[in-house]
């Protein structure tokens, strides 16, 4: 690893300029009448904005998107824009152009992000309500759906309590003739409803539906029937049938919105009607309506589909009120074994495979299931159809094999046949597991000797038969994981050696793609039924199967070696560095050769499965990857060069940047030059990003940087750093996705170049950003604490002081917002505020309570007190966290012991003891326990970690090591009994006579003592 440090000033240069340029570039001269107006000079600019945006010149489109940009943030702009959308005489495309924009811009700008600022005003706020329902049902369906998806991002916020007049005028635009607008006033009324699909229980929650369903019930109903008559009237009328049928399909899917919580009472006192009507539906046939496309479902379909979704809830959540259920098993089943195989049908049928599990796991219709002839039928006319491998199928897994890849390991297609098959299976066995796994037997042994008589010719039957016993076989399990437990009936370890370990023994580019790639599913389904020798036995295979020729073979191979390393045994990991040691290079050599075979930035980023394997070949072999560093160094920064150019594949991105962390990590404690030799490497490739403005990438780029700067010891920073201290302050950089990490860089800045800051004159741009873009805004106040914690343990107090008045009154202008009139809103906030307050009362450097006090009180006085009081109090039982916990402990301990203004009046009447025994408290509280597990790299999981925000994806690889400022503080309770006695003879007794008057002292005192190894007599 070497470079030329002065090219690497240059680039900063770069930035440098660069961000001088945006900087300016963001002052945006519009003609005043533009700027204040809704008026004809400002639509005509509004035309001309958005055209350019399809101009194909690409210098031309990201001007105009800068002058929309700036544009939007001006009064009026949103009533300008309402006009263009309903201009009749204006080209549709231009319409639709501006009903995207108006979609996109509420989206940015509707819910303020910050509290101080609001880009769209109050009057605007009420003409947009007042014009949006009108002008949605009358633009053509395309635009409709743009602007009821924008209705519906407004009324997330604003329905019904400040829009209450919304649902009233969206029923009285229901018409018994007009389905166009009605499908625009349906359509919009399940995008506000079907957000209650995902949402946690509240008071909240079901005072909104229970608004919507007094309000919305009737109208809804009678809607329901005339659509309902107006289908029989019109059964030979095409083009009103489609209409009329997307009418049926939105009713079904409002139905579902407002069932999904709870069953209502105007639907449980007409459960009868709405359930004939589904009952109708379900029967239902008409030509008129079967998609003609074998791959696209139809409105039939569709219909279908979501009927049975409703009975799918109401048999899971409804089952006693439903008593029509008993009706709908053979009218499900009938659709279900009547059904074709073409992909139209797939997420119908998959479905009603969901339904009849579902109703099937009941156990109250036991005695209709467990009828031997109807587990039969099931088997036969149900199970096996839809597992049995399709011609569509085939096309996919050459066609387009990631996907088949996707759909088959992730079941990102949760509809696929297949997976609603297997799971149709084992819903059967949960209460026939003996006579389900003897009837299965008897077809998987038929299979495989068909298989047998002719491998060539029937190679699928062995594929059938190896996922029916996957079926089978499987009880629970996860993608993550793997089988946690089978079935006892089959003994998956046998089936392997004699079924499936022959296709893996073969040359990897010889028999049948389908059947290699059965094989090592199999492994990778059952690796944990597997013990460590055979994985062991097996694992050269599959490295030897990364040089296949075909792509899924080798990705499933890639999958099943990434998989099999992350297998735990208890807290430890299975596989370790010296297991793996011999196959390391070879690893990453193969598995680098494979992503580098795409041949642009899409292609090269669509495998992630590759690159996710290259990750936890590297965080297993940990320091043993300093031998092939350079190489695996050159290969990422290669591919990331090339992926940075359109970043496609955000879970590859990810993994590529996990993969560099990961070396920085284990590589830097123990090479003393490694940390130049990375900044040399990734320095050139990070500032191409940033100057760039790879967006996507920009986080993980400060993440890392961060990373590297805490692997430098010392409080002067290395002149690189102090090159990149300016264009990171600069506003620009500072949107929603960059913050946590920013942060985090800062805080690096911070804990290993305080002195350059300071002598640099960087600190109150920090400050600014801390004021400007962190505390006041409503998604990230909770880093402006993080930022102030980390300005708190490293500015000396000598200069930080004269700014910390300023700042605490920012934080409590802050804190104001979180008291509502339904209570305090506690929040990461409070809890970060809490952990601040209590640390500036721990640290000596701070010049501890009474200089806390001291702002304060400066402020307003008594405002200490009321801090305390509403604020911090009440969140100390939440702190669980050990050190966070003992933090909070010592600060308080801290505060009752060593401050001069808590034992003087207003403060020591009251509220010491009341802090005294708030303190009691939580040192009783038990703290969570940290366990003694692997550490999160071996965990390292995404899609165990709920997979990925938009914004911002915490690099595990690239945390730093957790700072402790206590653990060189004795336990709390020893802590607090120390620092008692230690008091001035005068203090103690003032202490006493506080203490004399709680119960807690006598209880607690005498045992935080004794554990002290003090005598309650130095009290």
């Amino acid at each position: 690893m070497s470079g030329d440090l002065c090219s690497r000033h240059v680039t900063v240069y770069f930035l440098l300029d660069l961000t001088r340029k945006t900087c300016a570039s963001r002052v945006l001269a519009f003609p005043s009448t533009i700027k204040m107006v809704a008026n004809d000079q400002a639509y005509t600019a509004l035309q001309q904005y958005l055209q350019n945006t399809f101009n194909p010149a690409a210098a031309v489109q990201k001007e105009a998107e800068r002058q929309l940009f700036a544009f939007e943030v001006q009064p009026g702009f949103s009533i300008v824009l309402l006009r263009l959308i309903s201009d009749q005489q204006v080209d549709v495309t231009l319409r639709f152009a501006a009903s995207l924009y108006f979609k996109n811009f509420v989206k940015r700008q509707w819910v303020p992000e910050s509290d101080d600022i609001n880009n769209i005003t109050p009057e605007d706020r009420v003409a947009i309500k007042t014009q949006i329902v009108q002008l949605m049902i009358s633009v053509p369906e395309k635009l409709q759906l743009q602007l009821s998806d924008a209705l519906s991002i407004m009324a997330e916020t604003d329905f019904p309590e400040e829009w209450t007049n919304l649902l009233p005028e969206l029923i009285s635009q229901l018409s018994p003739t007009d389905y166009k607008t009605n499908n625009g006033i349906l359509h919009t009324a399940h995008s506000i409803f079907k957000r209650w699909r995902s949402q946690f229980k509240s008071d909240t929650l079901f005072a909104k539906i229970k608004y919507v369903l007094d309000v919305f019930c009737e109208p809804y109903m009678q809607l329901f029937q005339i659509t309902d008559r107006l289908m029989t009237e019109n059964a030979n009328n095409e083009h009103a049938l489609q209409i009329l049928a997307q009418s049926i399909i939105l009713l079904i899917k409002i139905f579902y919105d407002l069932n999904c919580q709870d069953l209502p009472e105007f639907f449980e006192d007409n459960i009868a009607t709405f359930m004939a009507l589904f009952q109708k539906y379900l029967l239902y046939n008409n030509p008129l309506l079967v998609s003609e496309d074998e791959e696209e479902a139809g409105p039939l379909e569709k219909i279908k589909t979501g009927i049975c979704e409703i009975v799918e809830l109401y048999t899971q959540k409804y089952s006693e009120e439903f008593e029509q259920l008993k009706d709908f098993i053979p009218i499900v089943f009938e659709l279900l074994a009547n059904t074709g195989q073409e992909s139209k049908y797939d997420t119908m049928v998959g479905n009603g495979l969901a339904t009849l599990t579902c109703i099937i796991r009941l156990r109250k219709y036991s005695d209709i299931f467990g009828q031997e002839t109807t587990m039969q039928q099931m088997c036969e006319k149900i199970a096996l159809p839809n597992i049995s491998m399709r011609t569509s199928d085939e096309e996919l897994f050459e066609d387009n094999p990631i996907e088949y890849i996707r759909r088959d390991i992730e079941g990102s297609d949760s509809d696929t046949r297949r997976r609603a098959a297997a799971d149709f299976i084992r819903g059967i066995m949960e209460l026939f597991e003996p006579q389900v796994t003897s009837i299965m037997s008897r077809y998987i042994n038929s299979y495989l000797e068909r298989y047998a008589a002719n491998p060539t010719k029937n190679w699928r039957d062995k594929n059938t038969a190896i996922f029916l016993l996957i079926a089978i076989a499987t009880r629970n399990a996860t993608t993550q994981v793997g089988v946690l437990n089978t079935n006892s009936h089959v003994d998956v370890v046998d089936f392997f050696t004699k079924n499936v370990l022959g296709d893996l023994q073969t040359d990897v580019n010889a028999g049948i793609p389908f059947l290699k790639v059965d094989a090592i599913k199999y492994l990778y389904t059952f690796r944990n039924q597997l013990t460590k020798d055979q994985l062991l036995t097996v694992f050269p295979l599959l490295v030897n199967h990364l040089q296949s020729t075909d792509y899924v073979v080798h990705t499933y191979a890639a999958i099943a070696i990434e998989r099999i390393l992350f297998i735990r045994q208890g807290k430890t990991m299975l596989f370790t560095a010296e297991d793996i040691k011999l196959y390391a290079e070879t690893l990453l050599s193969e598995l680098s050769r494979l992503i580098e075979l795409g041949q642009t930035p899409e292609k090269l980023s669509e495998n992630d499965y590759l690159m996710k394997a290259v990750m936890r070949v590297i965080i297993t072999s940990r320091q043993d990857m300093v031998q092939y560093v350079n190489v695996i160094m050159g290969k990422l920064t290669g591919i990331l060069a090339v992926v940075s150019k359109n970043p496609s594949n955000p879970r590859f991105n990810h993994y590529i940047f996990e993969s560099i962390g990961a070396l920085i990590r284990f590589i830097c404690p123990i090479s003393p030059q490694a940390v130049d030799e990375f900044e040399t490497m990734l320095f050139t490739p990070f500032q191409t990003i940033l100057t760039q403005g790879v967006q996507e990438f920009m986080p993980y780029v400060f993440q890392l940087l961060a990373q590297l700067l805490e692997n430098h010891s010392g409080q002067d920073l290395p002149q690189l750093y102090i090159d990149w201290l300016t264009p990171l302050l600069n506003p620009t950089l500072w949107e929603q996705g960059n913050i946590p990490a920013l942060v985090r860089l800062l805080e690096a800045y911070l804990s290993r170049g305080v002195n350059t800051i300071i002598s640099q004159n960087k600190l109150e741009p920090i400050l600014g950003i801390f004021q400007q873009k962190l505390v006041n805004s409503r998604q990230n106040d909770h880093y402006g604490i993080s930022l102030l914690t980390a300005l708190t343990k490293h500015v000396p107090m000598s200069i930080f002081g004269k700014y910390l008045p300023t700042l605490v009154a920012s934080v409590l202008k802050r804190l104001q917002i979180k008291k509502t009139k339904e209570g305090m809103v506690f929040d990461r906030f409070t809890r970060n505020f809490t952990l601040w307050f209590c640390l500036f009362c721990t640290l000596d450097s701070t010049g501890g309570p009474d200089t806390l006090i001291s702002v304060f009180e400066s402020l307003q006085p008594g405002l200490f007190g009321q801090i305390i009081t509403i604020f911090v109090i009440p969140d100390l039982p939440i702190v669980r966290d050990p050190v966070d916990k003992k933090i909070c402990g010592v600060g308080l301990v801290r505060l009752l012991t060593q401050s001069d203004a808590m034992l003087q009046e207003p403060y020591v009447s009251g509220l010491w003891t009341n802090v005294f025994l708030n303190l009691v408290d939580q040192l009783e509280l038990a703290p969570e326990i940290a366990e003694d597990g692997p550490d999160e790299l071996y965990t390292l999981d995404l899609e165990e970690e709920g997979g990925y925000q938009t914004s911002f994806t915490k690099l595990a690889t690239s945390n730093p090591v957790r700072d402790d400022p206590v653990a060189g503080f004795p336990a709390c309770p020893i802590f607090l009994a120390q620092k008692l006695v230690a008091m001035t003879p005068e203090r103690r007794e003032i202490v006493k006579q506080l203490m004399a008057k709680t119960e807690e002292a006598n209880k607690y005192l005498p045992k935080y003592f004794e554990s002290a190894g003090i005598s309650m007599a130095q009290l």
